[in-house]
């Protein structure tokens, strides 16, 4: 039998992280998720087919418009010329609303695409683990549907330098 004090920080600790906490992040090789998303727009793209070809970056953020997911994400955008020239596409995703991501978007100019994750169906997939509801800061980085570079405790302003020093080394 377990002891009382254990059962409770068990049930605290499911409280707060969910299931997830438990789960393993996406390993270097796997392929990207067959995940179906709802983008910003409203739109529903499905991730495995998006990334079958050439670079994508998922990267996970845990609330639009908070001081260090805004820091993640315009790092990301103000090299996202670079990125692009190297022919990474970018998707973020946090488990904001459709109308909140939208928001940040326009707030922050993003020039990329931020998904809606309210089920958390994108973070389960890739394994995020999750702490008060909320993903962990991570980044995924697929070349031709197969993960060639994780960041599982992700940057924030420098995200878009790690990136880009990996790819550097890549070529």
């Amino acid at each position: 039998m377990m002891p009382a004090k254990t059962s409770i920080s068990l049930l605290i600790a499911t409280m707060f992280f969910g299931a997830s906490m438990d789960a393993d992040p996406l390993a270097i090789g796997a392929a990207l998720p067959e995940v179906s998303a709802t983008l910003e727009t409203g739109n529903t793209i499905d991730l495995g087919r998006e990334g079958s070809k050439g670079w994508v970056l998922v990267f996970f953020f845990p609330k639009a418009n908070t001081p260090g997911c805004t820091m993640q994400a315009c790092s990301l955008r103000d090299a996202y010329e670079a990125l692009s020239e190297s022919g990474v596409r970018i998707f973020g995703v946090s488990r904001d609303n459709v109308e909140s991501q939208k928001k940040f978007k326009e707030k922050y100019a993003l020039p990329f695409h931020l998904i809606a994750d309210t089920e958390k169906a994108v973070i389960g997939a890739f394994g995020v683990r999750t702490m008060f509801g909320f993903s962990i800061r991570q980044a995924y980085l697929f070349k031709d549907g197969k993960l060639v570079w994780r960041d599982l405790s992700a940057s924030t302003s420098k995200q878009a330098a790690d990136i880009l020093a990996f790819l550097a080394d890549a070529r």
